[in-house]
């Protein structure tokens, strides 16, 4: 899982700010602290290669989508829509994703995957409530939401 993440990290070299980048993008002590703060991977892999995951977190009134990466060479040939569909499956609560503004792939991809950006205002506060990052990384990231997410704000 982290040669995946590290690997397809790489597009955000030079897109997101200096200084939120580090190398490796998710180091191994990272990924423990993720899975052990309960986010549950799920990958899809064919015949024996793992071509992608993805983590989703459980925040009690809503899911987290969390590190959703595909190999550069499988990109674009559905795995990363395949890993969004079952994670959106598993419990039916409303799903939140956070990326980085300047991460126009990734928005676009949850885009046609029917997700949508939430106004400033919310992501701030979306941020804050369901997220434990920085202030810098708030002021530099989107949040998505999906259908379900949207319908209850407008009820």
């Amino acid at each position: 899982m982290l040669a995946i993440v590290n690997h397809a990290a790489q597009a955000y070299r030079g897109v997101i700010p200096a200084d939120r980048w580090h190398e490796p993008y998710m180091p191994a002590d990272e990924l423990a602290k993720e899975i052990a703060a309960g986010v549950v991977f799920w990958v899809a892999e064919e015949e024996g290669r793992v071509l992608g995951v993805m983590g989703i977190q459980d925040k009690g009134a809503v899911a987290l989508v969390r590190h959703a990466y595909v190999a550069p060479g499988t990109q674009r040939t559905g795995v990363g829509t395949r890993l969004l569909r079952h994670v959106q499956g598993l419990d039916g609560k409303p799903i939140l994703i956070g990326t980085w503004a300047a991460a126009s792939w990734a928005i676009e991809f949850y885009r046609r995957n029917g997700f949508t950006v939430v106004s400033d205002s919310d992501k701030d506060r979306l941020l804050r409530k369901y997220w434990l990052i920085p202030a810098r990384q708030i002021e530099t990231s989107v949040v998505l939401a999906d259908a379900q997410w949207v319908q209850a704000q407008r009820a």
